[in-house]
């Protein structure tokens, strides 16, 4: 469990310090969580696996990530000592924190089998403005993903921006419509216990708090990072299903989710900063298992050529995207 709170919590405690004093602990937080995370992964190949569930190291990243978020909007819209250039890294170092980290996290404990840890998971998810996710991912990605049916699975051939205004909306209006369904299914409901009120109250919460901390601009500067954050989420759910389909059985309904029906990348140091959440397949068949168990099988999971991060980055650049990713979905592909 070493590593994984090493590259995890290292980036938050940098870009802490950055919003508080600047200088070199700005650019130190950005490069620990791209630099770095790179060179890291040319040194090893694999994290040892162990029994350990990281449910300590899950509640430590996320009572880091609130005070972590507030700070933030107070240094990037309070005047003081941070030059443009601090502001901009570290703008850029928290969006990228929040999105990679924060929401593999909140993805790990959602899946959680107690109350409490699940809970603090959407309430992760709510405070990047995206608490819909919760029930978008658990009531619909988990059983459509791989089909045309879930809006955060990618076709073959789709580019990033269109799909990312697609599973924006896509997706808040599949979870509610899957919560609608399952409160029509339980009988008697009470208003006010769907999920979607404590999603779209917790975030005007969220928003207000950012006003009492710095105002209107660290509103908008709120609302810059947590888009910013969502955005690494969707670039992740893009390049982890990419052009991948389950084939449609004699009933018409899509085949079992198998290994094959999501993108890996297995890089060491990457995937013990995003908790082995680029670990996919695995999470996929196993929605329950602990992060440090997951699993790779090279000959039945498809592997990316690069870790998750520069992925990401790749699928910003379509033609270079397809040119890498398309001849390696034809070789997994089954007709829809």
């Amino acid at each position: 469990m070493f590593w994984y709170a090493v590259a995890s919590l290292t980036p938050a405690a940098l870009l802490a310090l950055g919003c508080l004093f600047g200088g070199h602990f700005a650019p130190s937080g950005v490069l620990s969580i791209t630099v770095f995370v790179f060179f890291m992964d040319k040194i090893a190949h694999a994290l040892p696996d162990t029994g350990n569930n990281g449910r300590s190291l899950s509640m430590a990243l996320a009572a880091v990530h609130f005070p972590l978020l507030a700070l933030g909007i107070w240094a990037l819209a309070t005047p003081g000592s941070l030059s443009l250039i601090d502001r901009i890294l570290l703008f850029t170092g928290l969006g990228l924190y929040f999105g990679q980290v924060s929401n593999s996290n909140a993805h790990e404990l959602i899946h959680a089998t107690a109350r409490f840890p699940r809970r603090v998971g959407a309430a992760l998810y709510i405070s990047l403005l995206h608490g819909h996710h919760v029930s978008a991912h658990l009531h619909v990605h988990h059983i459509y993903a791989a089909t045309r049916t879930d809006p955060n699975s990618a076709r073959k051939g789709e580019g990033f921006w269109a799909y990312a205004l697609r599973a924006l909306s896509g997706e808040f209006i599949a979870g509610w419509r899957a919560e609608t369904s399952r409160r029509a299914r339980a009988h008697n409901s009470p208003p006010l216990s769907h999920p979607y009120v404590a999603y779209i109250g917790g975030a005007g919460v969220a928003l207000v708090s950012a006003y009492m901390i710095a105002g209107h601009k660290g509103t908008i500067i709120y609302l810059a990072i947590a888009f910013y954050a969502q955005l690494q989420l969707l670039l992740s759910d893009y390049v982890q299903h990419y052009g991948l389909r389950r084939a449609t059985l004699a009933n018409g309904k899509p085949e079992p989710i198998g290994p094959q029906h999501s993108w890996n990348a297995p890089k060491w140091y990457s995937s013990a900063m995003m908790l082995n959440a680029p670990k996919h397949s695995d999470h996929h068949l196993r929605p329950a298992r602990a992060f440090p168990a997951l699993q790779v099988t090279p000959d039945t999971m498809p592997i990316l050529p690069h870790s998750l991060p520069v992925m990401a980055v790749l699928a910003l650049l379509p033609p270079v995207w397809r040119r890498i990713m398309d001849h390696r979905v034809a070789r997994w592909q089954k007709p829809a």
